[in-house]
């Protein structure tokens, strides 16, 4: 039944995106295939020289109502969907003129392209195809008769079968056009349920679908024995997704998802305002600096943790210079990822062949909003991103002693950093870089001691007097449920803290911060990261 072949005398085609098309119908009609077509698509196989016919001849019936109806006619869906060894359905396409279509091509109105260049709501419902998908549908249903192109890239698919088998397509061939297709037109709804849902202000609609198209086949996911790929959504979000690798070996699973968490975390500085490097490793990042130029805050984050950063990820938030490239092939590094990279430090990075070198063309805003999705048994847990930022959010101090101008900017830095590492998290800051990194313990104490640990073991690598930690500030992603996590922090060396605050015990915490002369400021926002 998989070889069964089905000859292709008629073809419909009614396409936007027409890249290709000119040559794939001019070799369908040196086969003798009879083009049908609509609209732009029949104008421009007429103009190429193509003997076509429009669907308004095949119907009866002119396009109308701004094309907003010109294939929903019987002898359109009717040819598609007509089971052509069923006595009855043959009869009934001879009593009513209708003739079989035995390959559909369509690509559907660029609604996603229309939606991500802002227009109005008005064109983003213009841009709705309703023609399109059902004659997808119908052409998928019925494979077994039928083959259906949803996009150019299956042109040459097509061809290569039917110069194989004598015009014809085998039946294996259909099944995964038809099964692309239903995934196309899936994708496809679900960028327009979404958009709805967003203008609507719908935050919890009855209905949630994401859909994506694939980039990428991966080796294997996070663990040799898990299949994985890498699909891009509707939503056009500057990284990972829309970075262009120049070279090194191929993304992998982990790859992707700790450049994905370096990008993002490294967005939070505005790259007007200072030189940020951020290094990832197992999606947490191990150091995080600015500078007064990338390779001052590559050589800052590196200080922090140089041991973790070995195989790490490095995400800048300026363009790659050459003195920054040299620097960073000092250890061995997976990914490198910034907004662009000059020509001199893409040489640069070439003489480390394995390494993958990414240029995502801009950063992404921290504050837009957007949505998060994790599977769970059974279930999708959906949430908006975690779009806030520090610079927004209105510090109270509650000690005795305000924190220093100097202590508020590195509190200010250190929490924007805590927003980027596992719960339960402390990061210590000092001088506008991370000394410390506590991250994904289950006990805020336990994170406070590892940072301070990790501390002390960059003070005897650099040959220090004493781990940065002290006089240093310190974040938490959340509240203080007891005082001894922070008292863990003072011991450190800490002389200031920013913390959301919210516990039932704040005043306790508070008063041990006034008792040791610290100074704490509460942003009333949690960094829960998970």
């Amino acid at each position: 039944m998989t070889n069964q072949t089905r000859r292709v005398a008629r073809a419909l085609l009614s396409v936007s995106d027409k890249a290709g098309l000119i040559e794939f119908a001019r070799s369908l009609a040196a086969r003798g295939v009879e083009l049908v077509s609509t609209g732009g698509t029949a104008k421009a196989l007429a103009a190429a020289g193509l003997k076509v016919k429009d669907v308004a001849d095949l119907t009866g019936f002119p396009e109308m109502m701004d094309g907003r109806v010109k294939t929903l006619h019987p002898k359109v869906h009717g040819g598609l969907l007509a089971i052509r060894d069923n006595a009855e359905h043959a009869q009934a396409m001879k009593t009513h003129g209708i003739a079989p279509i035995d390959l559909l091509v369509v690509n559907l109105y660029p609604f996603e392209a229309t939606v991500e260049k802002g227009a109005d709501f008005g064109d983003c419902i213009e841009n709705i195809d309703i023609g399109g998908p059902a004659m997808i549908r119908a052409a998928a249903k019925n494979h077994e008769h039928v083959a259906v192109v949803v996009e150019g890239q299956d042109y040459q698919s097509v061809l290569d079968e039917l110069a194989a088998n004598d015009g014809a397509t085998t039946l294996a061939l259909r099944r995964r056009l038809a099964a692309k297709a239903y995934a196309r037109t899936a994708a496809y709804d679900a960028a327009i349920s979404n958009w709805f849902a967003n203008e609507l202000k719908i935050e919890a609609p009855d209905y949630r679908a994401l859909g994506g198209r694939l980039i990428q086949p991966l080796r294997y996911g996070e663990n040799p024995h898990q299949t994985a790929a890498f699909y891009a959504l509707a939503e056009k979000r500057a990284g990972i997704a829309t970075a262009r690798q120049l070279q090194g070996k191929e993304l992998s699973y982990n790859n992707i998802n700790d450049t994905d968490a370096a990008y993002e975390c490294v967005a939070e500085f505005d790259p007007k305002r200072t030189a940020a490097c951020v290094i990832v490793k197992h999606a947490n990042p191990c150091g995080v600096a600015e500078g007064p130029d990338l390779v001052t805050a590559y050589r800052k984050a590196l200080a922090c943790d140089s041991t973790s950063a070995y195989g790490g990820i490095i995400a800048l938030n300026r363009t790659l210079d050459a003195e920054t490239a040299r620097a960073a092939i000092g250890i061995f590094t997976e990914v490198i990822i910034a907004p662009a990279a000059t020509d001199e430090a893409i040489a640069i990075i070439a003489g480390r062949k394995n390494l993958r070198l990414l240029l995502a063309g801009g950063l992404p805003d921290p504050r837009a909003p957007g949505l998060t999705a994790k599977t769970v048994a059974g279930g999708l847990l959906v949430q908006g991103r975690d779009h806030a930022v520090v610079d927004d959010m209105p510090l109270k101090t509650v000690t005795k002693r305000a924190p220093t101008e100097a202590e508020l900017r590195d509190l200010k830095f250190a929490f924007r950093v805590t927003k980027h590492v596992k719960s339960n998290t402390i990061v210590y800051a000092k001088d506008l870089a991370t000394v410390g990194i506590g991250a994904g313990q289950m006990s805020r104490v336990d994170s406070a001691r590892i940072a301070a640990r990790k501390a002390q073991d960059a003070a005897k690598e650099l040959k220090l007097a004493e781990p940065l930690t002290k006089g240093s500030v310190v974040a938490s992603d959340a509240f203080f449920p007891f005082a001894d996590g922070m008292l863990a922090c003072i011991e450190a060396g800490a002389t200031a803290v920013i913390q959301p605050g919210g516990s039932i015990r704040d005043e306790e915490v508070i008063k041990a911060a006034d008792d040791h002369g610290i100074a704490m400021v509460f942003t009333g926002v949690r960094h829960f990261r998970h």
